[in-house]
């Protein structure tokens, strides 16, 4: 228990370094460039040592219980005497790695289902959109574009390829959707990209990957365990587009369908 607690101390020291040129940046504008004072003072330096508080007990949490959690699945899942029982000689075939390739799918969905920064979005966009965008159907476009992703991430890692053959080939499919799509969600689609790779995330991700390329035979940690948050930034582009792209399609269906009755 004291050495949690001294871990917490030390991390909460090091978030203060961390976050005060930040502070410090705000507050120099605030003082010296506008001139002006903060208005509600203290409630700001109340929200200050919350959002320190906040990220030290986040980081610790991910230390204690993300990353082993995520380092312990991907563990669990490629054991020999799981994936081929006991006394069966172990193969190490890419299809072998099924359940590692579901785990991956259902975690990237659920983690992004959960995703604050997503949630926070998808909302705005309905309000901005007067409704055009739903946020509930951005939110499951996304979600889905994290789980095909971090699905193909693994399977990348378990077999071995070439990370950058993937994500080329995945941003050729990007821009060829970028030249159909309607012009309002193309923003929204890139954005989508960069808000699912947020606090819940990335590190369950990180944390699989590395576990993955730890464990699979013949697999670096180092260059293997890296790039299913590159995967899991891209995808939900391409599905967000889709989903307007269909979107579109079934409007135009029901309004033909509409002027032919």
């Amino acid at each position: 228990m004291m050495e949690l607690l001294m871990d917490i101390f030390d991390t909460f020291r090091a978030t203060i370094d961390d976050v005060a040129p930040i502070i410090g940046t705000l507050f120099f504008f605030q003082y010296v460039v506008l001139k002006k004072p903060l208005v509600n003072f203290e409630r700001i330096l109340i929200g200050l040592f919350m959002v320190v508080l906040g990220l030290t007990l986040f980081l610790v949490g991910l230390k204690e219980a993300i990353f082993p959690l995520g380092d312990a699945m991907a563990r669990q899942l490629t054991a020999p005497e799981f994936l081929y029982g006991e006394g069966q000689p172990p193969t190490y075939l890419w299809n072998d790695y099924l359940w590692v390739y579901v785990f991956g799918f259902m975690i990237g969905f659920a983690t992004t289902v959960a995703e604050p920064a997503l949630i926070a979005v998808s909302v705005k966009a309905e309000e901005i959109s007067g409704g055009a965008i739903a946020a509930f159907g951005l939110r499951m476009a996304v979600a889905l574009g994290v789980a095909i992703g971090v699905s193909i991430g693994c399977f990348r890692i378990v077999s071995g390829t070439t990370l950058w053959m993937y994500i080329v080939v995945a941003y050729v499919v990007v821009l060829l959707q970028t030249l159909r799509a309607p012009k309002m969600i193309i923003p929204l689609a890139y954005d989508s990209g960069g808000v699912t790779t947020s606090t819940v995330t990335v590190p369950l991700l990180a944390a699989l990957g590395l576990g993955l390329a730890s464990t699979v035979p013949g697999r670096s940690p180092v260059i293997d365990g890296f790039g299913l948050i590159a995967f899991a930034s891209v995808f939900p582009i391409m599905t967000v587009l889709a989903y307007a792209q269909f979107s579109e399609w079934m409007v135009r269906r029901q309004g033909k369908a509409t002027a032919e009755e």
